[in-house]
């Protein structure tokens, strides 16, 4: 990869990955002034508001929380509840969480796989690990399903009682682990979502569209959703903060692959 990256007859630099080679890669292209854009990691909140309907919202928060066995930079995996209807919001993580089946990708009644390597895997122990020792609550899942000895199977996980300050909080798992957070009003809903290093993805989940779309432009983050969230390829597709430079997908997408060329004929 380096190679490419520095290969004079590579003249545009597309990168997706982690935000730690993202940087390298950066520092590279700055050297060599080449130009390039960088789809990095996330961790996205999901905010549910206090009006939402949550049997509406649980299929698609479930996909976007846990999707790809969470190997997805645009995993919601910071839920937002608000504290009068924490404890609802939370049965329905769990619910959602206790609803994956484990198994052969290829069984059509298998609803998640494994993750992709033991190194992999291992990362995620150590992730759940350490929100255990900054006083999280496990609140289903944590560990490898018993009944599968075969394949880098871990059990969907939610946890509660989150610091917002904790590695649970503020960094990307990049397993099927999520966090389940507290807040008491709209505005706070807004900070904790803005309060990450990363800005890649999200979304809110009301019944008033047009509070939700009011909440969204508040939010710091390259892309959002109102009662879902799906990559729509029309749109550009980016990040904030570490999350990324520039866009894919798109007209904004395919102009990062144009280089613009003025003429000028005299008379």
């Amino acid at each position: 990869g380096q190679a490419l990256v520095e290969h004079p007859h590579v003249a545009k630099i597309g990168f997706t990955g982690s935000t730690a080679a993202g940087r390298i890669i950066a520092q590279s292209c700055g050297a060599l002034l080449k130009p390039v854009t960088l789809e990095l990691g996330g961790k996205s909140a999901a905010i549910v508001l206090d009006d939402a309907d949550l049997a509406q919202v649980a299929p698609s928060l479930g996909f976007l929380s846990f999707a790809n066995t969470g190997q997805s930079c645009y995993l919601n995996s910071r839920i937002l509840a608000p504290r009068s209807r924490h404890d609802e919001v939370l049965a329905m993580m769990r619910q959602l969480a206790e609803s994956f089946v484990l198994g052969d990708p290829a069984d059509e009644r298998t609803t998640m796989g494994p993750l992709v390597t033991s190194r992999q895997r291992e990362r995620v122990e150590g992730h759940v690990s350490a929100a255990l020792r900054d006083g999280a609550r496990l609140v289903t899942g944590g560990g490898r399903p018993g009944h599968l000895e075969r394949g880098w199977f871990f059990e969907p996980t939610v946890f509660a009682d989150v610091d917002p300050a904790s590695r649970l909080a503020r960094e990307e798992v990049f397993g099927p682990v999520v966090a389940v957070l507290p807040y008491d009003s709209e505005e706070e809903a807004v900070r904790l979502a803005n309060d990450s290093d990363f800005g890649l993805a999200g979304s809110v989940w009301t019944a008033d569209q047009e509070r939700g779309l009011a909440v969204s432009r508040r939010v710091e983050t390259g892309t959002i959703g109102v009662n879902g969230w799906l990559p729509e390829h029309t749109a550009p597709f980016g990040g904030r903060k570490t999350s990324g430079l520039g866009h894919e997908l798109g007209p904004e997408g395919l102009n990062a692959y144009v280089a613009l060329k003025s003429i000028n004929l005299a008379g």
